[in-house]
């Protein structure tokens, strides 16, 4: 781990997040829209029956139709209480995902420190679109989908979070400083950027497949799910609440981190210990990294 959180002020975020998906499975429960966690959030569950222990977020997916659907409501109905962070909200947000956003609290990360955007506390939001059946297909999507985003990302963050270490990290980090100069250089805005992304992940999204991915992540062609292994989603204890998650959790944590029950190395403990962290109270923290 980079950082280490003081126990209490981990315990605090969790706990504001656990409320925080309290309203968000009411809100998807009122509107009969499906989600399911994912990522860190189905090892969790399945190893500790709720958070792990260092972790400091919650990660769910959505289908695309739900992912719409939740979009179209969530400020209509929790406006006053939470926030949509994402590019079409605010288009200096570098990432493909939405962050479902307490409103009074900061949660800014080293990374972004110098963008402006409404960083709070938050959920992370991850839509799974249509992939095609056909590998070749897929592969050719998927890798363009990733690589457009990335660009998005290096369009403002020169020195990206890597999972490499030593000497490999910093050769990425060189490319990454060219691109990052390259883009501002020729005035390429993020938009730009954006729709490319978009519009591969989209791609597929009229047709009748069999499987979803996020295309979005550090690694490529990590999160890919048979659509009957997702749904119908099942809750879950975590935490001491029922949270959905994909009916066939444990082939996705198989496939995606191999033997999921065995703890990582200290060194391999990641979280997102904050630049500047706020609860709304006046008791903000400062962490530098």
């Amino acid at each position: 781990m980079d950082n280490y959180y003081d126990p209490e002020i981990l315990k605090r975020i969790q706990s504001v997040e656990l409320d925080m998906l309290k309203d968000f499975d009411a809100l998807c429960e009122k509107y009969q829209i499906e989600y399911f966690g994912v990522g860190g959030t189905t090892i969790g569950l399945l190893r500790h029956q709720g958070y792990i222990p260092w972790d400091d977020d919650i990660d769910i997916g959505m289908l695309r139709e739900d992912y719409d659907r939740f979009l179209a409501v969530a400020e209509r109905e929790y406006g006053e209480k939470y926030s949509l962070l994402n590019f079409e909200k605010n288009p200096d947000y570098p990432l493909m995902t939405t962050r479902w956003v307490k409103n009074g609290t900061t949660f800014l990360e080293h990374n972004f420190r110098n963008i402006d955007a409404n960083w709070g506390i938050f959920l992370d939001l991850f839509c799974f679109d249509n992939i095609p059946d056909d590998d070749r297909a897929f592969k050719k999507q998927g890798f363009w989908a990733w690589v457009w985003s990335k660009l998005l990302i290096l369009r403002s963050v020169p020195f990206p979070v890597l999972e490499q270490t030593g000497f490999v990290k910093y050769c990425i980090w060189a490319g990454c400083a060219v691109l990052h100069f390259l883009i501002r250089l020729f005035h390429i805005p993020a938009e730009f950027f954006y729709k490319k992304a978009h519009a591969q992940a989209t791609k597929y999204q009229n047709a009748e497949t069999s499987r979803v991915s996020y295309m979005f992540d550090p690694a490529l062609y990590t999160s890919v799910m048979e659509k009957k292994d997702v749904l119908p989603t099942k809750r879950r204890a975590f935490e001491g609440m029922q949270v959905k998650f994909a009916c066939n959790v444990e082939k996705y944590c198989r496939e995606r981190y191999g033997d999921y029950m065995k703890m990582p190395p200290v060194e391999k403990r990641h979280n997102h210990v904050p630049y500047r962290l706020d609860f709304g109270d006046n008791e903000a923290q400062k962490i530098s990294w």
